[in-house]
């Protein structure tokens, strides 16, 4: 209260509280009443200050809330952006070196022809191995009729100049993506996905497009990849081998395992080119112009591992049990082999996974682990423990949910009909480009799942109080444990698997969930029972 004022009479009178209450007192003639006045209002006014405070402390708890899953976000989108343009760095200062070493080899001999062709001295003279060679980019891609290769299967930057590996006498096969459509004949691109015209929105009848791959130039290196351990794939890769070399006269890359067993069976096959080490791995993709895959499924995922970045053309053979990503026969490879070579082909771009592992003990948030590219699925389970998962699952800047239950599945939609299908996900068509996110045996009844854009980045975390630790796996293999703190941070790749298709990307898919799946197969009803009048 204020201090008292006395009057000509010399009672005391009280000016107007400053503690925050509305009404006014009026003077007092006796202490007593005074006291009265004074604590009586004092102890409500302390009762609405604590639930004020109360309030108060919900509203900082919900922000504090926001801000860490806002900064945990942006931690996750900063450690991308690096680890991005750290490839890009490192791709730039390796090429520089490369074209540095290659004028230093033209002024030394005197060459001036401009394609040096640097071939690499190997010790063993029967096993031919990669070689290294640069040449300047000729053409760039205009953007204008579609997808060009160096955007969909280069990571470099379509539009600048850059050196690239070659094969021997060889230049790589360039090639241009266009959609098109059934009845038209130009493979213009349309831009506008939404229009506005007299009031009304329209969207662009882009959906019915369909992805065409034509050759530029003529492939002239082919990578074959075959299901271990069978004997009826090991005699259709030798007589493969050697139609594409006798009748195509292309140059042939082989697995070390592959090019063992050839050489076992025929010394003719010792013009069968193959890799020494992981290094030469990574710059395959700049000497491969098509990738030929005899197996199943499993083989198809295998060859999209191996490409950390762009992935040439694949061409699946069946030669496994489902195979949704295998529509062409084996027994009719020379025909299909002689339609692909020529062109132009349907392709299916099937999208990938960029994941990466985040540990608690990082010292900062671009302290990442190597990242991990999937084809189907990552999942995070809960391994042999007996306890339920516990996962904190943001998307972007948005927190999801907390999974409680087996695990969660994040799949493409090439991978929708592997495990995700198996624990209840829905079957999507894999040109649609997006994220599934299902839970596996939730312990909730509310729990459905979920099919996000492409463009988000999710986040998935063992929050401290968990129970027990939790274990991700990248397509079935290469198993990491998720202690408490640790988090998977997974995104849309920018390097699709190109695939060939039989027909069409939609007929393919509905064929394979028929032939696969027996998708609603059931006996039509009997005609001769009761109907309607």
């Amino acid at each position: 209260m204020s201090p008292s004022q006395l009057d000509s009479n010399g009672n005391a009178s009280v000016s107007q509280q400053e503690n925050g209450f509305a009404d006014s007192m009026s003077i007092l003639n006796s202490e007593k009443e005074v006291q009265e006045i004074i604590q009586q209002p004092l102890m409500q006014g302390i009762d609405d200050h604590l639930i004020e405070f109360s309030e108060a402390m919900r509203t900082v708890a919900k922000a504090l809330r926001r801000a860490a899953e806002g900064k945990a976000s942006a931690q996750a989108e900063a450690v991308e952006w690096k680890r991005k343009y750290e490839l890009e760095r490192a791709r730039n200062l390796q090429l520089e070196h490369k074209g540095c070493n290659e004028e230093k080899a033209v002024l030394s001999s005197g060459e001036s022809n401009g394609d040096v062709n640097c071939e690499r001295v190997d010790s063993s003279a029967d096993q031919p191995v990669l070689s290294r060679q640069t040449c300047k980019q000729s053409e760039v891609c205009c953007g204008k009729h579609g997808l060009c290769s160096h955007e969909v299967l280069r990571d470099g930057d379509p539009d600048s100049d850059c050196n690239v590996v070659q094969n021997r006498m060889t230049r790589k096969a360039s090639f241009k993506l266009s959609w098109c459509c059934k009845g038209d004949n130009s493979d213009q691109q349309k831009h506008d996905i939404v229009s506005f015209e007299r009031g009304n929105i329209t969207t662009a009848e882009r959906s019915s497009k369909q992805i065409s791959l034509k050759w530029e130039s003529q492939p002239q290196t082919v990578l074959i990849l075959t299901k271990p351990n069978s004997t009826s794939v090991r005699i259709l890769c030798a007589e493969m081998v050697r139609w594409l070399k006798e009748q195509k006269k292309l140059n042939i890359f082989v697995e070390p395992r592959v090019r063992v067993e050839l050489l076992t069976e025929s010394s003719y096959y010792n013009f069968v080119q193959t890799w020494q080490d992981d290094k030469e791995i990574v710059l395959l993709h700049m000497k491969v112009d098509l990738v030929v895959t005899l197996g199943g499924d499993g083989t198809v995922l295998w060859a999209a591992s191996m490409f950390k970045g762009p992935v040439p053309p694949v061409v699946p053979f069946s030669l496994g049990s489902l195979g949704f990503m295998t529509p062409f026969h084996s027994e009719h490879y020379r025909d299909c082999l002689e339609s692909i070579l020529r062109g132009p082909i349907s392709i299916t771009l099937r999208h990938r996974l960029l994941c990466h592992v985040i540990r608690d003990a990082a010292k900062n948030e671009y302290d990442t682990e190597e990242s991990v590219i999937v084809l189907n699925e990552v999942t995070i389970d809960r391994g042999i423990s007996s306890f339920l998962t516990n996962l904190e699952c943001y998307c972007d800047n948005s927190f999801v949910t907390c999974v409680q239950g087996d695990g969660l599945i994040l799949s493409t939609t090439s991978g929708s009909t592997a495990y995700s299908l198996a624990a209840g996900g829905s079957m999507v068509h894999p040109q649609v480009p997006g994220i599934l996110f299902t839970p596996i045996c939730p312990h909730s009844l509310s729990f459905r799942p979920l099919i996000l854009p492409e463009h988000v980045t999710l986040r998935v975390q063992v929050p401290f109080n968990s129970r027990s630790h939790a274990w991700a796996s990248f397509d079935g293999k290469d198993r990491k444990r998720l202690a408490p703190g640790d988090a998977l941070v997974c995104s849309m790749a920018p390097w699709p698997v190109p695939t060939a298709c039989q027909s069409d990307s939609t007929s393919d898919f509905l064929r394979s969930i028929h032939d696969g799946l027996h998708w609603n197969l059931r006996k039509t009803q009997s005609f001769d029972g009761p109907s309607d009048p």
